[in-house]
């Protein structure tokens, strides 16, 4: 049966963020996921990850200064320090929550001084990961929702972690930033599903619900289910009220397995 997670970032954005792990046990989700918990009390949400027994798939590296519009630091030259520090951080609280994946935010910059202090973040991220048994992601993201970001696609991503060659080096494959700006997200799904560590979706255009728009997410489940993929998918989708409210598509699009049929 199809498996999924609650990514907290964006649903149930009204809670704290322990509660908001409680509301997403109560709907019936097999994991959780987060973007920056740094300001929750680390005892707070392992106690709320205790009582649900829910897993905390992953987490974000911080993305620096919002008022200047950052997104992300790692490919910033000059800012190895601070961006080192972000992926220490981000590592040492996935290990004091159990969560599998740390995904390293890029940023908005371009050309090869970038992509030369990506791969050293990388590298260094990839390493410490290693000795804490953690998973490093990344993940490009789409023009139309951060335009300027460094990783904008996911050919760019394989290239990047062929070349550095780090076994616990993935990428996160978000169904609706590849639906946005590289076309058929199964024919990408069937050529990447050696790399991928993570797999995340919302409607394509307006990133709501997935039980609307140009992607069929039927289709979709049911193809990562033949790839051969178990583990919980990300729900990261903008609910637009309450999120309580628009979880049909759960009942609706959650697939079996061995027959790709409703259970």
């Amino acid at each position: 049966m199809t498996r999924f997670s609650a990514n907290l970032g964006f649903l149930w954005t009204d809670l704290a963020l322990p509660d908001a792990v409680r509301a997403a046990h109560g709907a019936g989700f097999d994991a959780v996921e987060c973007h920056w918990p740094y300001d929750t009390p680390i005892e707070d949400l392992r106690a709320a990850l205790t009582e649900t027994g829910l897993p905390m798939l992953g987490l974000n590296t911080r993305r620096g200064d919002l008022a200047l519009g950052e997104n992300g630091l790692a490919a910033l030259p000059g800012r190895e320090a601070e961006a080192r520090a972000a992926i220490d951080q981000a590592l040492d609280y996935a290990c004091a929550i159990d969560a599998a994946c740390v995904h390293v935010m890029a940023g908005v910059v371009a050309g090869d001084a970038a992509e030369r202090a990506f791969v050293e973040n990388l590298a260094h991220a990839c390493d410490r990961a290693a000795d804490l048994g953690r998973t490093i992601l990344i993940e490009p993201l789409n023009r139309f929702d951060a335009p300027g970001y460094f990783l904008n696609t996911t050919g760019q991503a394989a290239d990047l972690i062929a070349r550095i060659g780090a076994p616990n080096l993935r990428l996160m494959f978000d169904c609706y930033h590849v639906g946005r700006t590289e076309g058929d997200v199964i024919a990408r799904l069937r050529a990447l599903r050696p790399i991928i560590g993570h797999i995340q979706f919302a409607a394509v255009p307006d990133r709501g619900a997935p039980d609307h728009g140009d992607v069929d997410y039927r289709a979709v489940f049911a193809e990562i289910a033949a790839l051969g993929w178990t583990a919980p998918l990300g729900a990261e989708y903008k609910p637009g009220g309450p999120t309580d409210a628009t979880l049909g598509w759960m009942t609706r699009l959650r697939l079996t397995a061995k027959n790709g049929t409703d259970p």
